[in-house]
């Protein structure tokens, strides 16, 4: 069954649209079936999954309002190998039809009951902001992974939504727990940042991610050309990064795995 990942931080400005592509993408490389949601109105990952927001003619506005079925609303045809549901400016409405609706937080959930099986991985990208669009990820979700810059700020907006996750927990999803938090735009040059990602190391132990992703400018550029960094510029240090963020979540994901076949004691 497929892991559904919540890519999520209330402040913006901290990569975490360009993880939830370039980790798809990553993903998507080692052969691994995925789907990247975007919950996002702005559409940032479908344009930068080489969708055309405008053109699209399903979003998840009508995964989660129309109840129109998974199979009826992805774009399988990305340039990042992985199946999309896209976004764009409707998607806005989206949550204030959703106001109105029965068990509105699970509708997400439910969509992807009977689809969990056909992927790997599942990864949603989150608005930067705790609203019914964010509530429904995490509803859905396994786990969320957080990436967020070394700032003294950051430190404040991780405690909040570390506090919001166990809220949720409590209320809509018992399962629902970090998968994992990802240092983005680090520089080892800046001892702010040092001093930040130890902080980070003392409270959250392994739950940190030991892949860092850079300040990279082919990071940056790539998503004007519609494609995830390892197809604009494999040899990047931000290509080489994600495909290691990669890696260590599958071999966290075959750790938790039950050993099958052992006798009980």
């Amino acid at each position: 069954m497929g892991k559904v990942i919540a890519i999520a931080n209330q402040k913006g400005g901290v990569g975490k649209t360009t993880t939830a592509v370039n980790l798809a993408a990553s993903m998507a490389a080692t052969k691994r079936k995925v789907l990247l949601i975007d919950l996002d109105p702005q559409g940032n990952a479908t344009m930068g999954s080489g969708v055309d927001k405008y053109e699209l003619a399903a979003t998840a506005y009508e995964l989660l309002v129309d109840e129109k079925p998974l199979a009826e609303v992805v774009v399988k045809d990305t340039s990042g190998g992985y199946h999309l549901v896209g976004a764009n400016s409707d998607v806005t409405a989206a949550e204030v039809r959703l106001m109105d609706v029965f068990a509105r937080e699970l509708r997400l959930r439910n969509a992807l009951k009977a689809y969990k099986n056909s992927y790997d991985f599942i990864f949603i990208d989150c608005p930067p902001s705790l609203n019914m669009l964010t509530v429904n990820a995490m509803s859905a979700a396994d786990s969320v992974l957080v990436p967020m810059q070394c700032e003294y700020f950051a430190l404040e907006g991780l405690t909040a939504l570390v506090d919001t996750i166990n809220k949720l927990a409590s209320v809509v999803n018992p399962e629902l727990k970090i998968e994992g938090i990802l240092r983005t735009m680090y520089d080892p040059r800046n001892r702010l940042a040092n001093d930040v990602s130890e902080q980070l190391k003392q409270h959250f132990g392994d739950k940190v991610y030991r892949a860092v992703i850079p300040r990279n400018v082919r990071l940056a550029e790539a998503p004007s050309f519609g494609a995830p960094v390892m197809y604009y510029d494999k040899s990047s240090t931000g290509a080489k990064a994600y495909l290691a963020l990669a890696g260590e979540i599958l071999r966290r994901s075959e750790k938790k795995k039950p050993v099958t076949g052992a006798v009980a004691q």
